[in-house]
């Protein structure tokens, strides 16, 4: 409602969140200041104490969700002196969003001037005489949301310096630390097993750089959620000059219409795109997103860098432990324990942190019951480890690149006539989960393409496994796998067949006198007179009408007479000037 001043003739309103009554032309300022421009703006004293004490009263109630600008900060009085909880705390800014949120908020003008004129009761007051349970003082939501974390998240690198491993991208001389410095990062694809540092690197370049970073991940954003970036990056590089980069996570989980979107935009330079994927981009990213976007490759950790993430958690471990570092140089995990659990992790630094994690965990007290006069406790053995870390499954996608790279080092192996290799990613399938009638289906492949007119009973052979394992299935039939991979690799080797047709799959590819070529009319079928009489199958000769089946006569178009694709060589000509004789002579 609206009244006017009667010394002085303004207009009066009263303010829609805490009830005072100020001059119209002041309500702005007023909501700025968040309520706290209490000058009194009536000349009737007792006008303004009645608003002043109304407004005290409504807000030592129930916060206010502010209307401009930052909340102002706020503390908290919990517990009381008798309870002995009193202690005033400042509230975060986290705090205070958190609280605006839970707190119910009137949405009338009408409903918070009445409800700032309740009185209070007795219940409400702080200091009530009744029994209370202590109140410990309040973690504030930044700590509780870290403590929720795993420890994989907690300790990401903060700087270069922390980070382990990718030295062909970030090391002394890698391209991508150079990007870094100079803060001129071009959109790239991060592409890499789980747990090698992409996101880690994406958020070291959001560290280092000047320009607005934005981070998704495709697995939960929508094409609409990054054409909201895409816009708001346009009015940011008008406005303010400043660049924006986009990172998304798991980039390879957009089909290739939805990559469509951000070529425009790259193009013009409206955002740097940083994408990661575990996918190999050659098949699941588009070509013209690869060639607008630099990829990096980054590689498996290998067991010494997992080790030295290990070793510094352990050490900063060992001293929140109060533990004597001189006589326990690995910190709260011995060296042994480390060695096995970066061994254990194949590559993965996450898999790696979280194994520490669970340890860790399980077998030391909280760190937040540690006093200075608790004992520092034994550093954890690896008898400790081989104990609780069983293993549930192989770190072998059935799906993806892992998939193709262990069939295709099994099949490398049988050709290589290796035994010991081919069992070892034989096993290595199998006991992923890999279908055995996959296995089956390539060993008879192999049976002809590698073993060849070498050894003639291995075809009939493989495919006499397939047979065995499609009636009896897993697990018993993994002993036949196992005794068809043994004699593929144990077997002399032919690629006459192989090597002759790839000829000439290649011939008919490239050579258009392969495709257009006749078939000589004397080798063609004549099943009626008409072709007879044309000449079909004339002056052809039966070969077994003749000594040994042997004859004068043209097989080939006469376009191509007289070429050869079966050479006499059942392997190449090549010598390798690093062969082990010894080793291959103990194969056979």
């Amino acid at each position: 409602m609206t009244s006017v001043d009667a010394s002085t003739g303004a207009e009066l309103v009263d303010c829609p969140v805490c009830g005072i009554t100020v001059q119209i032309n002041r309500v702005n300022q007023h909501l700025d200041s968040q309520c706290d421009s209490l000058t009194p703006t009536t000349s009737t004293p007792q006008h303004s104490s009645q608003h002043s004490s109304q407004r005290s009263s409504h807000h030592s109630s129930q916060p206010v969700a502010p209307i401009f600008g930052k909340p102002a900060k706020r503390k908290v009085s919990l517990g009381s002196s008798n309870s002995g909880g009193e202690g005033v705390y400042e509230l975060s800014e986290d705090e205070r969003a958190l609280e605006i949120k839970t707190v119910p908020i009137h949405h009338s003008a009408t409903s918070l001037k009445h409800e700032s004129k309740k009185p209070k009761t007795e219940q409400s007051l702080p200091n009530q005489s009744t029994s209370r349970i202590p109140v410990s003082p309040p973690q504030t939501l930044r700590d509780a949301k870290r403590a929720a974390q795993p420890l994989a998240e907690r300790v990401r690198p903060k700087n270069l310096d922390e980070f382990v491993g990718q030295e062909n991208v970030v090391g002394k001389d890698g391209i991508l630390k150079r990007f870094l410095e100079t803060d001129s990062c071009p959109s790239i694809i991060l592409w890499g097993p789980p747990g090698v540092g992409k996101t880690t690197l994406a958020r070291l370049i959001a560290a280092s750089t000047k320009s607005r970073f934005v981070e998704l991940s495709a697995t939960s954003a929508s094409v609409a959620d990054c054409k909201k970036v895409f816009e708001e990056a346009k009015n940011e590089l008008r406005l303010t000059r400043r660049k924006t980069y986009l990172f998304l996570d798991e980039v390879h989980r957009f089909n290739k219409a939805q990559q469509d979107i951000f070529l425009p935009y790259i193009e013009r330079g409206d955002i740097m795109l940083i994408g990661a994927t575990t996918e190999n981009p050659s098949f699941k990213l588009n070509s013209a997103l690869l060639s607008r976007c630099r990829t990096f490759t980054l590689q498996k950790l290998s067991q010494i860098e997992l080790y030295t993430i290990l070793h510094r958690l352990s050490v900063s471990l060992g001293e929140d432990y109060n533990l004597d570092l001189s006589s326990s140089p690995s910190g709260i995990v011995t060296v042994e324990a480390l060695e096995y659990l970066s061994g254990l992790a194949d590559g993965d630094g996450r898999v790696a942190i979280n194994l520490f994690d669970l340890i860790v965990s399980s077998s030391l007290p909280n760190l937040s019951t540690i006093t200075s006069s608790t004992p520092p406790p034994a550093p954890i053995p690896l008898s400790r480890i081989k104990n609780d870390l069983q293993r549930s499954h192989l770190l072998y996608d059935s799906k993806g690149d892992g998939h193709y790279d262990t069939i295709s080092a099994f099949h490398k192996a049988v050709r290589g006539s290796n035994p010991d290799a081919a069992l070892f990613y034989l096993a290595r399938m199998l006991e992923s989960g890999e279908p055995p009638m996959y296995l089956a289906r390539r060993m008879m492949r192999i049976a002809s393409e590698d073993v060849g007119l070498a050894d003639d009973s291995c075809l009939p052979f493989a495919v006499a496994t397939a047979t065995a394992v499609e009636k009896v299935g897993m697990p018993e039939c993994d002993v036949m796998l196992a005794h068809c991979a043994v004699k593929l690799a144990t077997a002399k080797k032919s690629v006459r067949v192989y090597r002759a047709y790839n000829i000439l799959k290649d011939r008919f590819k490239n050579d258009p006198v392969y495709s257009a070529a006749s078939v000589p009319i004397h080798l063609r079928n004549a099943p009626t007179r008409l072709m007879k009489e044309i000449g079909y199958g004339k002056e052809y000769k039966y070969n077994p009408d003749y000594i040994e089946g042997r004859v004068k006569q043209s097989y080939l178009p006469p376009e191509i007479e007289g070429a050869k694709f079966l050479d006499g060589l059942d392997l190449g000509t090549e010598h390798d000037s690093e062969l082990d004789t010894d080793y291959f002579s103990s194969l056979h």
